[in-house]
């Protein structure tokens, strides 16, 4: 339950909030009390964009006094970002509108590590602003705008300039000029600059101050603070610089066809240039990719992958460890949950990115012999209308063995794994110890409700650690089996909610024992049951009637939209399709939902939703966000975005990785030398080709026909094809 020291998404709960207004969240016969945020355990020291704006943590865990500042806005208020041109080369970061000019309004802006570097940037062209025609994002690391204006007299309505600009993350922007007129031009050229050099954190709320004065420095302009500085050089040198105004100036004589281009370098004093960790050539990040019948798939992996490498962050203690940062722009630190879930579902890409995100979360684990001891610290999540706030340090704590566990699975080396072996065995050890003589986990400890999903991740971390202590010679495996016999038993008779339609899973039960029968997306986890040995399947928490009645109720149109796996279906009461635990897609849990899906053998339902999010990712120009709302798909129509969806973001990049491996079934156990593949034999997308994966360290193939076959064609010397 710990925090994490960044701007809180939408999809989180502050660390502490005020009573909701009366007409706000009416609470329903089944929603369980919304309850406070408990406090936050001891924060990770991991870096994050935004700059601390919270209290920390006392060796104890107790909370500080509040800070003096003004309440920040609350997540509802965010600023809308989902018609921004978000470019990302983590610690980089760049947020424009589609017309390309950086006015310093709302996020606008070059940002590093957190702060705003640049705030405007106003270009002129013999005295106008161009006419923005188009801006696109070829890649994630930079956006592309293109101008045009009439600069010869009399020329007619058609423009004979053309204005480029192409704006990286890293703080660099190229503007270029190309000439079509007839006879030369004299062209007068103006940079309008200025910064405010405020956190993210501190603009997002409103507390952003005004412009800082400019000086004249070097072939630029610098601005200061008594929390750093800034400067701007140009290239070539502007002929007048005007530090009053904040104006850098040019005048270019263009011949017909001629052109001349001016480069602009943003740079925080003393931080030196961004260096990516995506763009190293020690990516952990293997560049596979597809082709096939489907005409999004080789588009879906490629910008997934680049939008993963976007987000790479090294722990600056530990440099050869590197994690993903949870999203941008809100999201742009490490969110334990998030960096877990993220590399569990890249492992197809290699290895390195799961022992990178488990070395840098072991070192927060929570030392000591208290009730927190074992856990990995993690903010609070909002959980909808009818349940208070869950931990996300739980989801955290258990997904850590989880990982650990199948990336042995995926070739982790030996070393590896008993390098991170004693902080999994702190996890499993919290998880029993909490647990107790119980059956079930509560959300948040102590005293908070049984969440469906939470008996889900226990129960998938209670199996796949006790096949993991098995292995390395450990004690505990059969303690760890029994209790999760006991889960399985009472889950199958406690959370199965009866009804006309042949029942449900309950979302939670209240401490008194009372059900929340609402369903939501959140049941996907009870089929995520983990990899064990031989390409096996770990078992799940329902039995097969309740798997397939799951299933019948997932390829519902109440949950499927058309467009992914709404997040609480459609006839429940608080379904909102804009709420993000009430009815928006969340493109991770759709993932899920087709992976466990066709893991179980319920292809129909799992093809639908496939179909149905890489329609939308087609629509988002193959870089999903987080999530977008659960309106239902019409002919001709598309997704709605979400006003404050992260994009890039780390779970919905991973998620194109699962969703597009699902496909082909892949199960490696590498310590036993085999891989095994389990292909969608229904082959929705046609025809499939995944080259350049890696499974055992080495590059790895794999070809699933129209007919469902899979074949490798690529693999590591010694590996076997399972049964």
């Amino acid at each position: 339950m710990g925090q994490a020291d960044r701007w809180p998404s939408p999809g989180e709960a502050p660390e502490r909030r005020s009573p909701a207004p009366a007409d706000q969240n009416p609470p329903t016969p089944t929603a369980l009390p919304r309850r406070p945020t408990p406090p936050a355990q001891q924060g990770s020291t991991s870096p994050t964009v935004s700059r601390p704006h919270r209290p920390t943590t006392s060796q104890s865990h107790l909370p500080l006094s509040p800070s003096p500042l003004p309440p920040p806005r609350r997540s509802a208020d965010l600023p809308p970002v989902h018609t921004a041109l978000i470019c990302v080369a983590l610690p980089g970061l760049a947020i424009s509108s589609d017309q390309g000019q950086l006015t310093g309004h709302g996020l606008e802006g070059f940002y590093r590590a957190g702060r705003r570097v640049l705030s405007r940037c106003q270009v002129r062209v013999a005295g106008r602003e161009p006419v923005a025609v188009q801006a696109r994002t070829p890649a994630a690391d930079h956006v592309r705008f293109v101008g045009t204006l009439r600069a010869s007299p009399g020329a007619g309505p058609d423009p004979d300039v053309v204005v480029e600009r192409t704006r990286h993350a890293d703080g660099t922007e190229r503007i270029t000029l190309y000439s079509s007129a007839p006879r030369p031009l004299r062209l007068p050229v103006e940079v309008a600059l200025g910064t405010d050099l405020a956190d993210l954190a501190a603009i997002a709320s409103g507390r952003a101050g005004p412009e800082l004065p400019a000086s004249v420095h070097d072939s630029g302009l610098r601005w200061s603070c008594a929390d750093g500085c800034a400067s701007v050089t140009a290239d070539p040198p502007p002929a007048d610089a005007l530090a009053s105004a904040g104006l850098l100036r040019w005048e270019f004589q263009l011949p017909p066809g001629g052109t001349a281009s001016v480069e602009l370098r943003v740079r925080q004093d003393g931080a030196g240039p961004v260096r990516s960790v995506g763009r190293a050539a020690t990516s952990p990040l293997a560049s596979a990719r597809a082709t096939g019948d489907h005409s999004g798939v080789p588009a879906l992996l490629h910008t997934a992958i680049e939008d993963l490498q976007a987000l790479l962050l090294r722990d600056p203690a530990h440099p050869t460890d590197t994690h993903l940062a949870a999203g941008a722009p809100w999201r742009c630190g490490m969110a334990p949950a998030d960096a877990l879930a993220a590399a569990r579902m890249t492992l197809p890409l290699g290895t390195r990115l799961a022992a990178g995100t488990l070395r840098t979360l072991a070192r927060t684990q929570l030392p000591g012999a208290g009730a927190q001891s074992g856990m990995i610290p993690g903010p609070m999540r909002d959980a909808g209308t009818h349940l208070p706030p869950s931990c996300t340090g739980t989801e955290a704590t258990l997904l850590f063995p989880v990982l650990l566990a199948e990336a042995r699975r995926w070739g982790l080396t030996r070393h590896e794994t008993e390098e991170l072996l004693p902080a999994a065995e702190r996890c499993l050890s919290w998880l029993r110890t909490t647990v107790g003589d119980g059956a079930y986990l509560c959300d948040p400890q102590p005293g908070g409700p049984v969440r469906c999903e939470t008996q889900a991740y226990a129960h998938r971390a209670a199996l796949l650690g006790a096949e993991l202590l098995d292995a390395c010679g450990r004690p505990g495996g059969t303690e760890l089996r029994q209790w999760a016999r006991q889960l399985r038993t009472a889950f199958r008779a406690d959370f199965w909610v009866e009804d006309r339609g042949g029942g449900r899973p309950a979302t939670a039960r209240a401490p008194d024992g009372r059900l929340v029968p609402q369903f939501a997306a959140t049941a996907v986890h009870l089929l995520d049951t983990g990899l064990l040995g031989a390409g096996e399947q770990a078992p799940g928490l329902l039995d097969r009637v309740q798997t397939e009645q799951l299933a019948r109720l997932f390829g519902s149109p109440a949950m499927d939209s058309g467009w992914g796996l709404r997040g609480l279906g459609a006839k429940e009461a608080g379904y909102n399709p804009f709420g993000h635990r009430a009815g928006a897609v969340r493109v991770h849990e759709t993932a899920v939902a087709v992976a466990g899906l066709a893991a179980a053998g319920y292809e129909k339902e799992a093809g639908s939703l496939l179909r149905g999010v890489l329609a939308a990712a087609e629509t988002f120009e193959h870089r999903l966000p987080e999530m977008y709302a659960g309106a239902q798909r019409t002919d001709g129509g598309a997704p709605l975005p979400h006003p404050a969806a992260c994009r890039p973001s780390a779970t919905a990049a991973a998620a194109g990785v699962l969703l597009l491996t699902t496909l082909a079934g892949i199960r490696p156990d590498v310590p036993a030398g085999t891989v095994t593949l389990r292909p969608m034999r229904s082959a929705p997308l046609g025809e499939i080709n995944l080259t350049g994966l890696r499974v055992a360290g080495a590059p790895f193939s794999v070809r699933v026909s129209r007919l469902g076959l899979a074949m490798v064609e690529e693999a590591a010397d010694g590996l076997q094809l399972g049964a």
